[in-house]
């Protein structure tokens, strides 16, 4: 996880939706492969070109990148109107940002009417995809049926400011489920790949809502609304870590005991409040099972120790690892969920 985020709305979607809009719809003849990759930029020019490179060697050839690029006053335009040449106009989209964070930027490229495809690829601006990054996360999801949001993500592999292979991110193994996303995201954005339909539902999101980040709300609202989410155990990317980061991949011990203070501290607490606001907003979207799971929650971030304990057991809330699991019970214990 990389970025915080919050909604902006660039008009192209009602600020209300119905189920049936959110969740049908009809492809509009867009190829089954096609992919837009939509990549936020600002002051990106040190590591761009890998990544841009990265674009070139895939697989799957057919996609379109889409550039929002918040005002760089580096040599990023320059390198970005570069490519552009090389790859043609229709290759590659830039527009500008609303120059109000990385957050806002992002939402602004996703809720763009230029950008159709039939699936949509984040991307940061320093990484480098393997070169059957997108062909793996296509077929993962070209199955399933059009009308089903579904998200695909993957594992990936750190490496230094220098292109260095440092470790891999933490390997998850337990199922993908709603009780897991409520209480933890599931991978980074920049391998996530999601459907027309997941897109729908996030562009159902009310534009003043709080988005503490697109990766975890993605994997919430997916699997809330009946979707399907897939995690793929191999890496797909090479993810780097240098000092301009906004967020790290949280692998190494010092940086898990920081999420843990961050959660005992009532941070936590501020996360759910802001997931669970939107959830209800989009309640008409959820499915049965969904409501049930998330009313035993609701309820049990109110009550007394019992009660609490009760009521997300109920809930069946869970995360993937055995000491993730160790600090949730704490956290519910302390009334910090």
């Amino acid at each position: 996880m990389k970025t915080q985020l919050t909604e902006k709305d660039e008009g192209c979607v009602a600020k209300s939706v119905s189920a049936s809009s959110v969740l049908q719809g009809e492809s509009g003849g867009i190829d089954r492969a096609n992919v837009a990759i939509l990549m936020c930029t600002y002051n990106g020019s040190s590591f761009l070109r890998e990544q841009l490179d990265s674009f070139s060697r895939q697989t799957l050839r057919n996609w379109t990148l889409y550039v929002s690029d918040d005002s760089s006053t580096d040599a990023t335009r320059s390198i970005l109107d570069d490519y552009r040449r090389r790859w043609g106009e229709d290759r590659l989209v830039v527009f500008d940002g609303p120059c109000q964070g990385f957050g806002k930027n992002f939402i602004s490229l996703l809720k763009r009417p230029e950008v159709q495809a039939r699936y949509y690829a984040f991307s940061d601006q320093d990484d480098i995809w393997f070169d059957d990054k997108l062909e793996r996360s296509v077929d993962r999801l070209a199955s399933l049926p059009e009308q089903q949001p579904a998200l695909y993500c993957s594992r990936t592999r750190l490496i230094d400011a220098e292109g260095n292979p440092t470790g891999f991110s933490p390997l998850f193994s337990r199922p993908l489920s709603f009780q897991n996303a409520l209480v933890q995201s599931i991978a980074g954005a920049n391998t996530m790949l999601i459907n027309q339909a997941a897109r729908r539902v996030l562009l159902s999101v009310p534009e003043n809502a709080t988005v503490v980040a697109h990766d975890w709300l993605t994997y919430i609202l997916v699997t809330a609304c009946g979707g399907r989410a897939f995690y793929d155990s191999g890496a797909t990317l090479d993810y780097r870590q240098h000092g301009g980061n906004l967020i790290g991949a949280n692998a190494g011990f010092k940086d898990r005991v920081v999420r843990i203070r961050k959660m005992l501290s009532g941070r936590f607490i501020e996360w759910n409040d802001a997931n669970l606001e939107i959830l209800r907003a989009l309640s008409p979207l959820l499915t049965q099972e969904a409501r049930t799971i998330l009313e035993h929650f609701e309820t049990g971030r109110n009550l007394g120790l019992r009660g609490r304990l009760r009521e997300l057991h109920r809930a069946g809330i869970y995360r993937q690892t055995h000491g993730a699991n160790i600090s949730l019970i704490l956290a519910a214990c302390l009334g910090r969920v």
